[in-house]
């Protein structure tokens, strides 16, 4: 009898220790990605040497903004204009930067978006295109001035 009772309280059960084992593996893992999600996210890629010197072919032209306000009672700014491809190549995606300060000349928003882009529609060569940009979330020390737009990414299409 003594030896049964002695096989009975012989160490840990495995059932124990593969759920502690799991416990800890999910901690790790969850610690991980809390991790990756607060690093800022890569800068995105500079133009080309040849996106660079095509940009010279692009015109935007009747830029205008519009400063209203949403069924959220929230302000939208609204850019509004056209773009131009006066070279030979047919243009997949363009995107900018918008650029906004404020009063004293210190950038408070940078922002890119396409203004060209496959779901949009390409922009062919001698092809004048719409394009149209909200803003919900620019900072109230921005000057209220027209941003600064720089052509920030071509693809070729």
């Amino acid at each position: 009898m003594a030896g049964k009772i002695a096989t009975e309280q012989k160490g840990t059960p495995v059932a124990v220790l593969v759920v502690g084992l799991l416990v800890i593996l999910g901690a790790s893992f969850f610690l991980l990605l809390d991790r990756a999600s607060h690093r800022p996210p890569p800068p995105p890629a500079p133009l080309t040497p040849e996106a660079k010197a095509y940009v010279h072919n692009l015109q935007l032209m009747d830029v205008d903004m519009q400063k209203h306000e949403s069924y959220m009672k929230q302000a939208v700014v609204e850019i509004t204009g056209k773009i131009g491809n006066n070279g030979t190549r047919a243009l997949r995606v363009v995107a900018i930067n918008c650029v906004f300060y404020d009063p004293y000349g210190q950038l408070v928003l940078r922002e890119r978006v396409p203004i060209v882009s496959q779901k949009i529609g390409g922009l062919a060569p001698g092809e004048i295109k719409n394009f149209r940009l909200a803003f919900d979330d620019i900072p109230d020390s921005w000057n209220q001035a027209l941003p600064q737009l720089v052509i920030a990414q071509i693809v070729f299409g």
